[in-house]
């Protein structure tokens, strides 16, 4: 019995966890500078952006760019663009990071989005994500609302 109850509370403390990841709103950069530090970088400075790269997002589940290439330490400042009528998102990761995200966004599709490497866009509406990219590696970025990213909506980030 104390088994079970301790599934449980683990179940609902991973749900919670991640609820707090996750929103239905639009992200506009309204998340605050995370000085967490991921595999993949860390929040960027707004006023120390090294460049602007337009990410298009669209219904055939494809980003334009699908492949990017930045230098180590480089703070890049994403404009996102939802040029579908679908909501689409952009969040950055390790492939497994990304793949885990997508298999809980399965079971849980309405859960909040609210970090510094997502961007969740309405159709015709754009996001913006600053991150630095302090850890060189092959990352990628990929929309994990459900059915896009097993769609093939997902990209590469090649830190140099």
């Amino acid at each position: 019995m104390l088994k079970i109850i301790s599934t449980s509370l683990l179940a609902c403390t991973l749900f919670i966890s991640h609820a707090w990841a996750h929103s239905t709103k639009s992200m506009q950069g309204s998340a605050p500078i995370s000085q967490e530090q991921y595999d993949w970088g860390i929040g960027g400075d707004a006023k120390k952006v090294d460049r602007t790269i337009t990410i298009s997002m669209t219904d055939n589940m494809r980003f334009t760019p699908e492949k990017i290439n930045v230098k180590l330490n480089e703070t890049v400042k994403f404009v996102v663009v939802n040029d579908g009528k679908l909501l689409h998102e952009f969040v950055i990761g390790t492939p497994a990071e990304l793949i885990n995200h997508a298999k809980m966004m399965e079971k849980f599709p309405t859960m909040e989005h609210d970090a510094p490497y997502m961007a969740h866009v309405d159709s015709g509406k754009s996001g913006d994500i600053v991150w630095n990219f302090n850890r060189a590696g092959q990352f990628e970025f990929a929309c994990l609302l459900p059915g896009h990213f097993q769609a093939g909506m997902k990209g590469t980030i090649v830190v140099e």
